[in-house]
């Protein structure tokens, strides 16, 4: 009886052992993923709709720090138009850490600092959710936050 409890305890360790996912993306996906966060934010820098169209999906969600929650495509890209242009300043998003969730799925987590014209900085986070869509990385999800007390 001993022997047999061993022997499924010994199967359910290599079981879990063999479905442990690696939560570190590997250099070519965090090239990639860091060059995708870097082309989303040339893209909202430059006001450029057809690159944000190709590095977001369809079904995007986006949670502004105002609150507003823009569903698909096309809300996140007229909201993203509309602050763009009401809060105009120079956008800088740094890969703080990226972990993935399995092979096509990740959480990139960034700080966002946006240098007003008036060169006063306000400092945020924003976490991406992106997908490997047929080898392609792309933006799925965003929520941007402001730390407390500002």
């Amino acid at each position: 009886m001993k022997n047999v409890f061993l022997l499924i305890l010994l199967n359910l360790v290599i079981i879990q052992v063999a479905h442990t996912q690696n939560n570190i993306p590997s250099n070519e996906q965090q090239a990639s993923i860091t060059a995708l966060i870097n082309r989303y934010s040339e893209a909202r820098e430059n006001r450029d709709t057809a690159l944000l169209k190709n590095i977001l999906t369809a079904d995007i969600d986006q949670l502004v720090s105002s609150g507003e929650w823009r569903t698909g495509i096309g809300a996140a890209l007229e909201g993203m138009q509309k602050s763009s242009a009401g809060n105009p300043g120079t956008r800088t998003l740094t890969v703080n850490s990226t972990r993935m969730i399995n092979a096509t799925t990740a959480i990139v987590d960034c700080r966002y600092e946006i240098e007003n014209t008036n060169h006063t900085t306000r400092k945020m986070w924003s976490s991406f959710i992106v997908v490997a869509d047929n080898n392609v990385w792309k933006i799925t999800a965003i929520r941007n936050m402001l730390p407390a007390g500002q």
